[in-house]
């Protein structure tokens, strides 16, 4: 499947950086350089994500994911910003957005986030947003339970989601990176080490099935393998 996307940055340089790097990566991307011009073509078009910068000019990014929520709940929206202040990132989430990246940001980082809230939004199959096999579980991101026939487990809500990037990449290495940003909001060293505490806690919650390990990568990432 080939994503549609719809980028507005009133930045010429970035925006034109960001359209051919995401081009190149097999993205469709119609790039926009004003909210109003945004939410034109947002209404006028399908598109399965939303790359959104907070300062633009006609209307701020906030207003435009207001506006788009007004007309579709679902579509992900990611908001690419200067800013870095704690609020902002709170408003962000309260409107509505899936993520928030702050420049100066990579393109490798700003990729692999757009696929991992793709992979979460567009599942080919319907059911399995809902609920994982991983060998002889049954894992339910959205009610947290890890379901083995011998026990049942609440996890917590960074537990669930840790567990479901692994998920998502099953067999191929998640990159810690990835995690930390998805997960905890940023990159750092002691939230790295708290993750390592999370990886721990998985395994143990997974061991009853001696088929399922989570492999540690070294200074790459982890990968969930099921034999």
């Amino acid at each position: 499947m080939r994503y549609s996307l719809l980028l507005v940055e009133d930045d010429p340089n970035l925006g034109f950086v960001v359209k051919d790097n995401l081009q190149q990566s097999g993205f469709d991307v119609e790039l926009k350089t004003d909210g109003k011009t945004g939410y034109e073509t947002f209404m006028q078009n399908k598109f399965d994500l939303c790359l959104l910068d907070v300062m633009l000019p006609e209307k701020d990014g906030f207003s435009l994911a207001q506006d788009i929520r007004k007309s579709n709940k679902k579509v992900p929206i990611i908001f690419l910003t200067a800013k870095s202040m704690e609020l902002d990132r709170v408003k962000g989430f309260k409107i509505g957005g899936d993520d928030y990246i702050t420049k100066p940001f990579s393109m490798e980082e700003l990729i692999l986030r757009i696929k991992v809230i793709l992979k979460r939004a567009y599942s080919v199959d319907e059911e399995e947003k809902e609920s994982y096999t991983i060998g002889e579980y049954q894992f339910k991101p959205k009610s947290l339970e890890l379901i083995h026939p011998s026990v049942k487990k609440t996890l917590t809500k960074k537990e669930a989601e840790l567990l479901r990037l692994l998920c998502i990449n099953r067999n191929t290495v998640l990159e810690r990176e990835t995690a930390l940003k998805v997960v905890w909001g940023e990159d750092d060293y002691f939230l790295g080490r708290s993750m390592d505490v999370f990886i721990s806690k998985l395994r143990k919650y997974l061991k009853a099935d001696s088929s399922i390990k989570i492999i540690n990568v070294h200074g790459v990432g982890f990968k969930l393998e099921v034999n």
